[in-house]
């Protein structure tokens, strides 16, 4: 059993400075064939994410497509080659993303859409390379000895997309970062408490092996015969709380986004909790059925995600980030940041304007005295 730490492994790229990249000015290499693939790949994909992308502006939401077409395409590359093939699966993927970034990307729309968007948007290579190395991991079949060196793979797989996500909505605020992580990371936690039967039956164990040997189970017997039990339901739950509390962290950082942004983030973020409460629902057993948000509950989601006010104290959205994603937030720093819209681009500019005129507004409702926290005189951030 290999189990990874928070400080092992960092990206061969970390002490790297950023080469040279295409102008921001540069041909398009995706066409509309290309963005339509993209997104039939999220629809196909990820119900939740799909339903919750829904909310985002147009000019968000093609990027997005395209950014999780490559998560997508990354994943099965690597998911659906034999064991021994997976190290150099992933070799691949590094080589293709260097393709992308270096403005001559793969003949696929996934590759090209990339290659646009890490432009347009000044995202770190170390970014999708993170992603990469926690695909490699999952290649090697490492096991994760505590929730620590689990969060430490979840900040590669999911946390990375998360920064990388923020950066497409436009902000680079290392707060507004962090807690993009946190929301990455919490995600990642449900996935796997989800999973833990279907994982199990395909020979891969997620669950911090220090919590399931507190349980008495054994891992090495758990995988022969997956079943549910009382035992695993503890470790099932404990899992979920550790999401909760990274979901509940997560929500300050929604008022660092642009506000026609808010709503697709906070509804992924209300259907990825929501699968965490099917779980206790049906008794916290993964292995015998998969829970799941039916649509009506979803729609109900997207509606609560689409009424609810952005409301977040100061010292929740500027709390650190968590030792394990420090590393993604450090590597936006590093990056230049790109020049605001072009006098010629009247959605981006439109879209500043209006973001920064309904920003006042909240403040000014937030700063009135129904809103002002009793027995304190400060404005709402």
């Amino acid at each position: 059993m290999r189990a990874s730490s928070p400080e092992a492994v960092r990206p061969s790229f970390w002490a790297t400075p950023e080469p040279d990249r295409p102008p921001l000015w540069a041909t398009p290499h995706a066409d509309a064939a290309d963005r339509a693939a993209c997104r039939n790949a999220i629809r196909a994909g990820s119900r939740s994410f799909f339903a919750a992308s829904a909310l985002l502006p147009a000019h968000v939401r093609r990027p997005a497509y395209g950014l999780y077409a490559f998560c997508r395409l990354s994943d099965d590359a690597v998911d659906d080659v034999a064991p021994v093939a997976r190290t150099a699966a992933a070799a691949r993927l590094s080589d293709r993303l260097t393709r992308a970034y270096d403005g001559r990307p793969a003949d696929a729309p996934a590759d090209r859409a990339l290659a646009d968007l890490v432009v347009a948007h000044a995202i770190p290579q170390a970014l999708p390379m993170a992603l990469i190395e926690g695909l490699a991991w999952d290649g090697e079949g490492r096991r994760y000895a505590t929730l620590s060196d689990l969060t430490a793979y979840a900040a590669r797989v999911a946390a990375s997309v998360g920064v990388m996500m923020t950066l497409i909505m436009g902000s680079r605020d290392p707060a507004v970062l962090a807690r993009a992580c946190d929301l990455g990371i919490a995600m990642q936690f449900t996935n796997i408490a989800r999973d833990v039967g279907e994982d199990a039956r395909a020979g891969r164990l997620y669950l911090p092996v220090d919590w399931l040997r507190e349980a008495g189970i054994d891992p090495e017997a758990f995988l022969t015969d997956p079943h549910p039990s009382p035992a695993l339901a503890g470790v099932v739950a404990r899992l979920l709380a550790a999401a909760d509390l990274l979901y509940i962290r997560s929500e300050a950082g929604l008022s660092g986004l642009p506000r026609a942004c808010r709503p697709a983030i906070r509804a992924a973020r209300l259907i990825y909790a929501e699968i965490g409460r099917e779980l206790e629902r049906q008794d916290l057993d993964p292995v015998t059925t998969r829970a799941r948000v039916d649509g009506r509950r979803k729609a109900a989601l997207l509606a609560r995600a689409t009424l609810t006010p952005t409301f977040a104290p100061a010292q929740d959205r500027h709390a650190p980030p968590l030792a394990e994603v420090a590393f993604l937030v450090a590597a936006v720093a590093a990056q230049p940041v790109p020049a605001g819209p072009a006098w010629w681009d009247v959605p981006g500019q439109m879209a500043r304007v209006l973001d920064l005129v309904e920003t006042l507004r909240e403040r000014e409702t937030f700063a009135g005295p129904a809103f002002a926290p009793e027995g304190s005189s400060h404005a709402v951030p």
